[in-house]
């Protein structure tokens, strides 16, 4: 970790969303001062003021980025360009133009960025715009080291596998250089940062699947309770009755619904459509506990949605975060949705600001 007694780094946080970047940095504990964020979405950064004082920035120039004399970039650019949902237009998709811009940038400044932090979907790997930023960042003398990991793998019940990638620029190096310009799927360099891991070569696990849910936290240690002192505040309507699963969507459909249990060691990822579609939107909690889970009715078993801050908790977001009144329940989770995880995060920012 930097020596305590240097200068912070001065960090830009784009896409700043509700602020889940600046929660893993302050979750990962690294010597660094939050200089500017930026997000073009309105109701994101109400959310974002309202946490932390503070109203993001909605244009800049290159003239801006050198006049914050910020030396570590953290970026979460939109995900639909890459998405295997969407139309996978990639860098001719018009919501990846500003990312591009923003790499385009770097070659022009008079303070460009030692550091960089890369989020996005699984899929952006493949991209042509991933073939563009890593070119960019050769070009301007960075060192990358890529991964691809989940909640999961950091003991979370969640499946939200994520594309990151960290960037240093020279004469930066990483603690474990010896997976410069690799792609990782395992998380111990991470935590044993000079250490080299055996890695497989063929898919980069050294898990399996059913390993790493034996290693998680039981959903139940995610959940609010009715009676939870801050689900007024979380919750507009402030009580658990308005999550309740309909039963004409039960019989419409439930053989695509993926429901969960308060003892289940994983859930599926909560996408912004979540509450408001059903199919592959995230899991539905069974309230009640049956003896025989594959022979009882859907019915039977009282689901009902997740609330904001039962997704929240899972995305790692601290019980101090919330949502402002005026934001619908749609709303947060739509924003949700768009959010990261920060137990994910936090520790790869860490390893990217760890010294060798």
């Amino acid at each position: 970790m930097e020596d305590e007694h240097q200068q912070p780094w001065r960090v830009l946080e784009f896409y700043s969303g509700i602020g889940g970047m600046r929660y893993s940095a302050m979750k990962a504990g690294v010597n660094a001062k939050m200089v500017e964020a930026f997000d073009i979405n309105d109701l994101a950064n109400d959310v974002y003021q309202h946490n932390f004082n503070h109203r993001p920035f909605q244009t800049l120039t290159a003239a801006d980025l050198d006049r914050y004399r910020a030396n570590v970039w953290l970026l979460s650019p939109p995900c639909q360009p890459y998405t295997r949902q969407g139309l996978q237009k990639q860098s001719a998709d018009a919501r990846a133009s500003s990312f591009i811009k923003i790499l385009d940038i770097i070659p022009q400044l008079m303070q460009p960025p030692t550091m960089l932090f890369v989020e996005n979907v699984v899929g952006f790997e493949t991209s042509d715009t991933h073939q563009q930023m890593v070119q960019i960042l050769k070009e301007n003398e960075f060192v990358t080291q890529e991964f691809i990991l989940s909640p999961f793998q950091f003991g979370v019940p969640y499946s939200r596998p994520r594309y990151f990638c960290l960037a240093k620029r020279k004469p930066l190096s990483f603690c474990n250089p010896e997976y410069d310009g690799q792609l990782l799927c395992v998380p111990e360099p991470l935590h044993d940062r000079k250490k080299s891991i055996p890695i497989n070569e063929n898919d980069r696990l050294t898990s399996t699947f059913d390993e790493i849910l034996q290693t998680c936290l039981p959903i139940e240690r995610f959940l609010e309770s009715a009676s939870t002192t801050n689900l007024d505040a979380f919750s507009p309507e402030g009580s658990l009755n308005q999550y309740s699963v309909p039963s004409s969507l039960i019989e419409r459909w439930g053989s695509a619904m993926d429901i969960v249990y308060p003892d289940s060691t994983r859930c599926c990822c909560f996408t912004k459509s979540y509450y408001r579609y059903v199919k592959g939107t995230g899991s539905l909690l069974a309230t009640i506990m049956p003896k025989i889970r594959d022979k009882t009715s859907l019915e039977e078993l009282s689901l009902r949605y997740f609330t904001p801050r039962e997704v929240a908790n899972l995305h790692a977001f601290p019980k101090e975060f919330e949502f402002p009144e005026h934001v619908t329940l749609r709303q947060r989770y739509a924003l949700l949705g768009n959010s990261l995880s920060v137990a994910v995060v936090a520790p790869l920012l860490r390893y990217l600001f760890s010294d060798p």
